[in-house]
């Protein structure tokens, strides 16, 4: 709850500042943001004052609040996030490679996901409305992100990939794995319970209905490299190199050096072989990473009043910090 008080501030705050940097810079304020959202070609400075509200409110609402988070219970920054393990380089590029063999399984769950549909009996139930919601909420974003994807010189791209690619890895990360999955895989003291809550919080909070088991599934491939790994850059260079793909390829057909069109949100049939054998591929990729991770003991950082100790699992025990009425206390189990 505190977590989710700490986001809507730092949210807020991030709209405002953002409100003022779009006025400064493109001449768009806090009351023209919306409607230039919505209607874009009023406003000829609207793209760029779109990505710098994207990029302002998404690295400091998400990573703001995250990291505010850590500091309220008392921990450093660089004590929370310090990878428990040592990874080498060998967990980045699978990473990158699990995400970008994935994109055929992918579409098909797209596909599959966009022909969700109210069953007969629950017509006229509060489902109905909000499958109707879901539907125009859909529309609406569709259009913003085609708007947002229409690179129209090389610097757009760039702007992109800084925006949607690197603030979207940092900030969501931060945010969902590496706080957010954490808690709560500690709170329901189960690893996979933690990971498939955190997956579902992550898809939905992205308000794009239609497109939730595909969302879903990318945030468990996070949400598991996160555990095995025990280092948040790992998720972090996944869910970059899923971002900047896409935005390659719509960059690569808007400039027409290949004649396929290219739809990251495209509904068209996807052939069997190829989503099979992107399940193939990611599972081995997936299973590979995960006995990798069960070769001896992860390292476990703890902070004690002698300052940051080093243990294994084995040998340390658990330590865990409540906020009370008499401030941060730590309790070892």
């Amino acid at each position: 709850m505190i977590l989710i008080g700490l986001a809507l501030v730092f949210l807020s705050v991030g709209a405002l500042v953002a409100s003022v940097l779009t006025k400064l810079f493109f001449g768009i304020g806090l009351l023209e943001m919306g409607d230039a959202a919505q209607n874009p070609q009023n406003y000829p400075n609207s793209w760029g004052a779109i990505m710098l509200s994207q990029g302002v409110t998404l690295v400091f609402g998400l990573a703001g609040a995250a990291l505010a988070l850590v500091w309220l219970t008392g921990r450093s920054w660089r004590e929370y996030l310090m990878p428990r393990r040592s990874v080498s380089a060998v967990w980045f590029v699978a990473a990158a490679a699990i995400v970008i063999l994935a994109l055929p399984l992918m579409a098909y769950l797209i596909e599959w996901n966009s022909q969700a549909h109210v069953p007969k009996f629950l017509e006229g139930s509060w489902l109905t409305r909000f499958g109707t919601w879901a539907l125009a909420k859909e529309e609406e974003l569709k259009k913003t992100t085609a708007f947002m994807t229409r690179f129209s010189s090389p610097g757009r791209f760039g702007v992109a990939v800084l925006v949607i690619a690197a603030g979207a890895a940092i900030g969501e990360e931060l945010f969902f794995r590496g706080v957010l999955q954490r808690n709560l895989v500690e709170w329901f003291r189960s690893r996979h319970v933690g990971v498939f809550v955190a997956a579902a919080i992550f898809s939905a909070i992205h308000m794009q209905f239609l497109g939730f088991v595909p969302r879903f599934v990318l945030g468990l491939i996070l949400g598991y490299l996160y555990e095995w790994s025990g280092n948040i850059l790992v998720p972090m260079t996944a869910h970059f190199t899923q971002n900047a793909f896409q935005l390659l390829l719509v960059y690569v057909q808007q400039q027409q050096w290949t004649a396929s069109a290219f739809d990251p949100d495209s509904t068209d049939s996807i052939p069997w072989y190829l989503v099979l054998l992107s399940v193939l591929f990611v599972g081995a990729i997936l299973y590979f990473l995960h006995q990798r991770s069960q070769q001896g003991p992860a390292e476990m950082h703890t902070l004690s009043a002698g300052g940051v100790a080093v243990a294994s699992p084995e040998t340390a025990p658990a330590e865990t910090r409540t906020l009370g009425s008499k401030g941060i206390e730590a309790d070892r189990k």
